[in-house]
This record gives structure tokens, C-alpha cells and sequence, in this order.
């Protein structure tokens, strides 16, 4: 995210990175020319669906678990490999791996509520329900009453009302969870109509909201306002990436971000007698010792177990330095002198988490408002020395669920530990979906992370354990979302052709948020977009997509095909003007797998545009 001095996003990445610790695959070859199977069986167990009218209001995002065709490690190029087989999704090479890390386990079933507890009768676990140490999740397992973390949607408080919090922290105060961060005005008017953009970064309030379980929020007030600063420092340009401490001398609570205005550029210092607020200006310190530029760029809070309190940050100009700078114990009113621990690549989102004894120091690419795959270095002392850089496993596949490294929660409970990638999607700005605050579990391999790209999943606070929802959505970029520019190779997608061009990108204007994507040339053509889900429990699943069609096509068809079952085919090749869900139901998957994707034949200037791709489990 761009912090002061303003930052226009940078739409290109910076390539040749040596990465180690999680890189992505270098990709293999597609198929060596085996023709695409002539359409395979009808769908079965209930079918195509075709629901036609206007858009809704938003399919799911993306989720899942990780699937092949991923980027590579370096700049988010696709995977290295040769060119496409001469008749596309075929068999024959493997594609590109996605990066990083194994993948998680199978969750549980989830219950069925959103950001309040779910309702139903109950159930016990299944076998393996309950989370290792790590947070990986058993096997099966129905959670009846368990509460349910949706991401890609617009998230409630208690009282019904739009959570606004951006570039914040969650930080635990007297048994219980205090959530804060910023309201900026452009982010209520995203909110109530999603469809464009704005630049309206303007600060409106530190919104401060309270949980005990980290999935219900009351929202405590705004604990600082723009007309509650003093008329020194009210005029801002840029208040946010903050964080709030507990200092035991004084008895305070100490909130601190970034701020530019009327008062300077630094560290604005607030406190306050109680978590919850109101916070009084205390002062701005304009400069933090050793640090390039005096002045940070992305920043976050972090506590250690002992309480002790840093400020994580990069340098604000190239933000190619990262720092922890710690904040003074006897007040918690200044930042003191910061120890460089990473230099190298510009890196933003800057936050950090602490797993099994371990540093984990995290960030993004320099995106500007755009989302990114998740970087991180590792120590076993916070000041260092840090091993080499990796990317955090499966953020590549769909770009941290279209997000960027906001911070990071760490749920110590009875039965494990749970590490929450909390990423802040920046869509007031970026356009780049539903959303805001996009929450998702870490699971580890040894010391290597990677992240769970979900769209619904079930957290238990006490016991530090979580299970994948019943309404997971387990395409990964299902949206397009991930892409933030103009591209041929959609994150997490694998797309192959007969011909010499490319008949397929992404284009503008998509059913949800700014992207679709598109199977289109100025001469016939044969195209094929591809993804392999993995790692799915066995059972029953539906595939959606809104679509839209010239009609006319040979062949255009959305097709499922489980690893071990028959492909099914619902026709894209007739006129839809309009955005229009089609719906393959009863696919049966048996291993743990199945291809989904558009395929078709066509003509000069005949196009297929798909968005809001689900692929849901439906029942055993």
C-alpha cells in the first residue's frame, strides 16, 4: 500500500530475484500435443444450471487450496516452459507447480453463518478434526456450531454495520481482542456501491472494534477522529499503518502510526486510560535514527511475548532497507534507534509474526495499492541475523487472495497454534474486488510457511484450531482479480492454444470487481483456460461461472473433469449478451483432484468472457 509521501502504483515487477525457501516451481512443459478429448459425457447428477438476469451481488472470491500453474517466484512472471502443445489441454508435461511450501490439509466442514455464529444443531468431529500445531486441519468433520471467517465480501459488525478498519492490528488487551485501524472516507463510498475506484484516501477515524473470538466484532467507537485532533495536526494528508501497546509504567495505551499534515511527517503518538479509546494527540516525532530517509515506509506493530514492543518498517524512499526499531519501554512514546535487517528489492506491508520460536519478518511487492504474493525472512532473534528471503507457499497461485501482507494473528490455544494472514485488500483504491480485510490460516512445513487461500473458514479461538467452511469456494483467482494489469497468464490458471498468437487475457469490465478474462482472436482460433484443484475432499461438488458469449462458436463449452471421473460440459456457444451463471452440478471426486476451465473452437471475432468462477462441495 502507498504511504506518505504518496506512492502511484509501480505496475511492473522487478525480475531476476533470487529467491530460496519457498520459491515457485520453474514450470514445466505443457502437453506435447495430445488433442483435447471431443467433450466428454454430459453432466450428470443434476446437470447444467443456467441462471440468466442481472449480476448479483458478487460471487465468491477466490479460495481454496493450491493449484498447479501458479507463478514463478521472480516478478510474478509465468512459469518458465515451452510453448503450448499443439491442441491445448491435453495430456503430455505437467504445468508450472504453484510456489512455495506443501499444501494444507483437508479441513473440516464448516457451519454456516458469516462473520456471526453459525446456526445449527450441532455435530461432533469427524476423525482428525482437531488441528495439529501447527493449524494444519484433520480430516472430515462436521463443526455444526463453529463460527466462520467469509472473506471477499464487505464484513459486519455485531450491529449489522459495514467494518471499516484498513492498515492496522489486532492486538489482545486483559483477555480480549482489540481490532484497530483506519476509516477513510474513501472506503464508505466503495462500500456502498462497488463498481469504480476512487483516490479518496482522506482520514476519516481509528475505528477500534473488540472479540473474544476473533470472528464477532463490536465496534467500541472511533477512538480518533480527524475533528478530534487539535487544530495543530487535524489538517492530514496521510494518517494509517498503526498499532497499539499497553505500557505498564504509565499505565497508557499508546496508539502510533504514520501521519503527514499540519504537524510534519513522522510517528503521531496518541494514548489513552482504556483499549477502547477516546486517544489524545500526544505528539509527532519527525525522525526514527537509522533509518534511510529518517521516515518509514509501511509499518506495523509488533509485541513479543514479554511484551516488549517494535515498530516493523521499511525505509520510505525505494523501501529497499527493512528495519525493527524498538519502541522505548518506559513510556512507549518514542520509536528508538532501528537495527537494518534486510536489505535489497523494494518491499511494502511490511508486518510480522512470531510461530515456534521463530522471526518471521513479512512483506509485499511494491504493488502500490495492488495485491501481491507474501515474501519472508526468519530469525530466532528479533534483531537478526535473518536467513535468506522465500515467498510464504501458495501466494503466488492467486496473489495472497488478491491482498497485501497487512499483519498477522497469532491464536495460541488448547489443542495449537494458529497463525491468521490478515491481508488488507486495498479495493477502495484498486478496484480489485469485495472486500477489505481478507483473513487467512498459515500452516507449516518444519519452519516454512504457506498460506490457505480461502473463502470461508472455521477458527476456534480456544483451542488455536480451524477447519475449511462447507461454502469454500476452492478456485483459486476465481475473479481475475490477482492480475492487476493487462496479462496473458492469469495467476493460478494455465492457459494453452493451437495457434501462434495468444486469443486470451484479461479485459476490463468484469462481473464482480475491475478483471475478467477473455478467449477471443481477429482470426479462428483454438483456446483452453485450465486450472487443477488439489487437495479437495472427496465428495459431491458444483462448478459456476457468469459468462457472457457471441454465440456461433464449433465448440465453447465450461467444462469439470475429476481425476478419477468423467469430464462434464455445459455450451457457451449461444448469444449472452449479459452476464449469466451457468452451473455444472453433481460432479463426483474421488481423488482429490479435478481440472476446471473454458474451452473453445471459433471463428474471427467470436469470444467467450468468464468471471466468478466456484467450484463448492455440496455433500458427501
Amino acid at each position: 500500500m502507498p504511504t506518505w509521501p504518496r506512492y502511484r502504483p509501480c505496475w511492473f515487477l522487478a525480475a531476476g530475484l533470487v529467491l530460496a525457501l519457498g520459491c515457485g516451481g520453474g514450470g514445466g512443459s505443457p502437453s506435447g500435443g495430445a488433442a483435447r478429448g471431443s467433450g466428454g459425457a454430459a453432466a450428470g447428477g443434476g446437470g447444467v444450471t443456467v441462471t440468466g438476469g442481472a449480476p448479483g451481488s458478487g460471487g465468491l472470491g477466490s479460495g481454496g487450496l493450491s493449484a498447479t500453474g501458479g507463478r514463478a517466484a521472480s516478478g510474478g512472471a509465468p512459469a518458465s516452459g515451452g510453448a503450448p502443445g499443439a491442441a491445448g489441454r491435453g495430456g503430455g508435461g505437467t504445468p508450472g507447480a504453484a510456489s512455495g511450501g506443501a499444501p494444507a490439509g483437508s479441513g473440516g466442514k464448516g457451519g454456516s453463518a458469516g462473520m456471526t455464529p453459525a446456526s445449527g444443531s450441532g455435530g461432533s468431529p469427524g476423525s482428525g478434526g482437531v488441528s495439529a500445531s501447527g493449524g494444519v486441519p484433520g480430516t472430515g468433520g462436521a463443526r455444526g456450531t463453529a463460527d466462520l471467517i467469509h472473506n471477499d465480501t464487505f464484513w459486519k459488525d455485531s450491529d449489522g454495520n459495514t467494518i471499516y478498519s484498513q492498515g492496522g492490528g489486532v492486538f489482545r488487551f486483559n483477555g480480549k481482542y482489540y481490532w484497530y485501524g483506519v476509516k477513510y472516507n474513501g472506503a464508505v463510498t466503495y462500500a456502498a456501491k462497488p463498481t469504480k475506484l476512487n483516490s479518496d484516501t482522506s482520514f476519516a477515524a481509528v475505528t477500534c472494534y473488540s472479540s473474544t473470538d476473533l470472528v464477532v466484532w463490536k465496534h467500541e467507537g472511533d477512538v480518533l477522529t480527524a475533528a478530534g485532533l487539535n487544530a495543530a495536526v487535524m489538517s492530514a494528508s496521510w494518517v494509517g499503518r498503526l498499532g497499539v501497546v499497553y505500557n505498564a509504567n504509565t499505565k497508557k495505551y499508546v496508539l502510533i502510526t504514520q501521519y503527514q499534515g499540519a504537524a510534519g511527517t513522522g510517528e503521531l503518538f496518541a494514548t489513552s486510560s482504556s483499549p477502547a479509546g477516546t486517544f489524545t494527540y500526544d505528539h509527532v516525532q519527525p525522525a526514527i535514527t537509522n533509518v534511510a530517509n529518517m521516515t518509514t515506509g509501511d509499518q506495523t506493530v509488533f509485541v513479543d511475548d514479554d511484551g516488549s514492543a517494535y515498530l516493523i518498517c521499511s525505509s520510505s524512499s525505494g523501501r529497499a532497507n527493512l528495519y525493527v526499531a524498538p519502541i522505548r519501554a518506559s513510556d512507549s512514546l518514542n520509536v528508538e534507534p532501528a537495527v537494518r535487517i534486510f536489505g535489497g528489492a523494494g518491499r511494502e506491508g511490511n508486518a510480522m509474526f512470531k510461530y515456534n520460536g521463530m522471526y518471521y519478518f513479512c512483506s509485499s511487492d511494491l504493488h502500490g495499492w495492488n495485491a501481491s504474493h507474501s515474501y519472508y525472512i526468519a530469525a530466532s532473534n528479533i534483531m537478526g541475523p535473518y536467513g535468506a528471503e522465500g515467498i510464504i507457499g501458495n501466494t503466488d497461485a492467486d496473489f495472497s487472495h488478491v491482498s497485501q501482507t497487512g499483519f498477522f494473528i497469532t491464536v495460541a490455544g488448547t489443542a495449537g497454534t494458529t497463525v491468521i494472514f490478515a491481508g488488507d485488500r486495498w479495493s477502495d483504491f484498486a478496484g480489485n474486488g469485495l472486500g477489505y480485510n481478507q483473513w487467512c490460516p498459515l500452516t507449516f512445513k518444519g519452519a516454512t510457511p504457506s498460506m490457505v487461500s480461502s473463502s470461508s473458514w472455521s477458527l476456534d479461538a480456544t483451542t488455536g484450531t480451524w477447519t475449511m467452511g462447507a461454502d469454500n469456494n476452492y478456485a483459486l483467482n476465481p475473479s481475475f482479480e490477482a492480475d492487476r494489469v493487462a496479462m496473458t497468464q492469469p495467476a493460478g490458471w494455465t492457459t494453452t492454444t493451437t495457434m501462434s498468437g495468444t486469443p486470451y487475457s484479461n479485459v476490463s469490465g468484469g462481473h464482480t470487481g475491475n478483471w475478467a478474462w477473455q478467449l477471443s482472436a481477429t482470426s479462428s482460433y483454438q483456446a483452453t483456460l485450465n486450472q487443477k484443484a488439489t487437495g479437495l475432499l472427496n465428495g459431491t461438488y458444483t462448478l459456476s461461472v457468469w459468462a457472457k458469449s457471441t454465440g456461433g462458436q464449433t465448440t465453447a463449452n465450461l467444462y469439470v473433469k475429476p481425476g478419477a471421473g468423467t469430464e462434464q460440459d455445459a455450451s457457451l456457444a449461444k448469444a449472452m449478451t449479459g452476464w449469466t451463471q451457468l452451473s455444472i452440478a453433481g460432479v463426483v471426486v474421488t481423488d482429490g483432484t479435478c481440472d476446471i476451465g473454458v474451452t473453445t473452437t471459433a471463428a474471427a471475432n467470436q469470444s467467450v468472457t468468464v468471471d466468478d468462477f466456484t467450484l463448492l462441495r455440496t455433500g458427501p
